[in-house]
């Protein structure tokens, strides 16, 4: 649990949880973003807590997909 609780959103934006919760009721594009971002989360700490049984680059690669929800995520909660 360790890693997710280090790459959650809260965790990543503990300032906006509130603007998080705002958007999440009120925009559904945001919802939608936060979800993958959520479950993209889960599958990779499923992964790595397996010892990440999939190759380094397919392992790269969700993370790459979760960095790219957490900036969009960011420029939504900054604008």
């Amino acid at each position: 649990m360790k890693n997710l609780l280090q790459h959650d959103l809260a965790h990543e934006f503990p300032n906006q949880v509130e603007k998080m919760h705002e958007l999440k009721l009120n925009n559904a594009h945001f919802a939608k973003l936060f979800t993958q971002y959520d479950e993209l989360n889960h599958q990779i700490l499923a992964l790595e807590g397996k010892g990440s049984p999939v190759a380094d680059e397919s392992m790269e690669d969700l993370k790459k997909q979760r960095v790219v929800l957490k900036d969009e995520i960011y420029k939504m909660l900054t604008a």
